[in-house]
């Protein structure tokens, strides 16, 4: 048998997948306005190229990036500019958007394919996934461009592609695996390529047994060869970048550093396809595979969504009960985001939009016992109980020394703790604390 990679720490949350795993993903029409955000991204927002009035097509650029770590954003439908502004967002305020009225012609903007992408320097091959505007697809939003263009002093030897997809209901990267396997893999040769990358892993969780079988006799050919698949433990937050690096090559990122740190740079499925659309065929990131699913939704589905479609469309083609949900969250159960407006679009990190008909109280019930459970569970070995405790009494500096900004907020702790304290809400809360400490001291405030 196959050796199974893994880290230390973790859970096992209820997988609740089976209602989608086995869905083929279904294109979503493309509805008649949508709202695209110039912040869609870790970094600074785009800037706006159109106004109101302009006829745009599907495809086309309509805001360029404002920096190095930004993104463009391109019109997922044609029609025309009804505003620039204010509008809802999933972060759950309002941030400045393009309203488009779809004209119903659907007309495409001219994609320029590389033909030849093997040939092509590492450079073109950046730039043409900068110009597709393809950020991290996994939930992180990080600008891709700028994790493929590491500083010179970090040496890149290993590419890892993130297929774990360990959060509870989702199943969008588990579709694209079976469904797009081949622009997945040449995705992932394209960024072997860029990085200059010695050794290529792609991670998949051993309860993905179809998506296995659908990669694995594909890596025997000639062209794939240089990809090596890692058989990844069932365990959750197994699709962290930290916890997949140490599970598949040992190393450990050091604290406050990034993956190049540890020579490893980890790319999500979604992205690797992205990057594949982008390259070899011209087209930029305008729709993308989403999971809507949860207790009260009728007809759960894998959707390809035009980016700027509001949540609420999806929620009714599924014949959602909204008088029973009692919360809808984009993302996965254990690291998404609470929506509050129903009005908000999908983004490009969007990969799933849960229901649920239940929630726990968020409240601390019990005082801490000092079980251990959440340092046991904890995978990046924080000890959650005591970071809290910093953080309640608004001892921020010791948090900082007990290494609370290492924290990726997976949930775990709060998910064992049998005192119910919301761990995560507290270490939450108290990087936000830090970084407004540390904002406030900067130089010239």
């Amino acid at each position: 048998m196959a050796r199974k990679f893994s880290f230390k720490g973790g859970i096992h949350p209820p997988h609740s997948k089976k209602k989608t795993e086995h869905l083929t993903i279904e294109q979503f029409p493309a509805p008649q306005k949508v709202i695209v955000p110039l912040s869609q991204h870790i970094g600074a927002p785009a800037k706006p190229l159109v106004k109101k009035g302009d006829r745009v097509l599907a495809g086309q650029l309509i805001a360029e990036s404002s920096g190095f770590v930004s993104a463009v954003v391109h019109s997922s439908i044609s029609g025309t500019v009804q505003s620039v502004g204010p509008f809802p967002h999933p972060c759950g305020k309002k941030v400045i958007s393009i309203e488009i009225e779809n004209d119903g012609l659907n007309e495409m903007a001219v994609f320029s394919p590389l033909l030849n992408w093997r040939d092509a320097a590492q450079g073109e091959l950046v730039q043409k996934i900068q110009a597709a505007g393809i950020v991290g697809m996994g939930g992180a939003s990080f600008p891709t461009h700028v994790k493929l263009s590491p500083p010179s002093n970090k040496t890149i030897d290993t590419l890892i592609i993130n297929g774990a997809e360990c959060e509870p209901y989702l199943t969008a990267d588990h579709r694209l695996m079976l469904e797009r396997t081949e622009q997945l893999l040449t995705g992932i040769l394209i960024l072997k390529k860029i990085l200059s990358a010695q050794k290529c892993f792609i991670g998949i969780e051993e309860n993905k047994l179809d998506a296995i079988q659908a990669v694995t006799p594909l890596l025997k050919d000639q062209k794939y060869r240089e990809i090596k698949f890692a058989r990844l433990k069932v365990k959750y937050p197994q699709g962290g970048e930290k916890q997949l690096i140490n599970a598949i090559t040992g190393r450990e990122v050091p604290s406050g550093g990034l993956p190049m740190d540890a020579g490893c740079v980890v790319q999500n499925i979604g992205t690797a396809v992205a990057v594949c659309d982008a390259v070899i065929h011209g087209v930029p990131l305008f729709e993308r595979v989403v999971t809507v699913c949860g207790p009260v939704v009728k007809h759960p589905k894998n959707y390809l969504v035009r980016i700027g479609t509001p949540l609420r469309l999806l929620l009714e083609a599924t014949e959602t009960d909204l008088s029973a949900a009692k919360k809808v969250i984009m993302g996965g159960p254990m690291m998404g985001t609470t929506q509050s407006d129903l009005d908000a679009p999908v983004i490009k990190s969007t990969s799933g939009i849960l229901v649920l008909d239940s929630v726990q109280p968020g409240v601390r019930e019990h005082p801490c016992i000092n079980c251990g459970h959440c340092v046991h569970a904890c995978p990046v070995h924080l000890i959650p109980s005591r970071l809290a405790k910093f953080v309640e009494k608004e001892n921020m500096e010791e948090a900082v020394e007990w290494n609370i900004m290492d924290c990726m907020e997976c949930g775990s702790c709060t998910f064992v703790c049998p005192s119910k304290i919301n761990l995560v809400h507290f270490i939450r809360l108290g990087k936000f604390r830090v970084q407004a400490m540390r904002a406030a001291k900067a130089p010239g405030k």
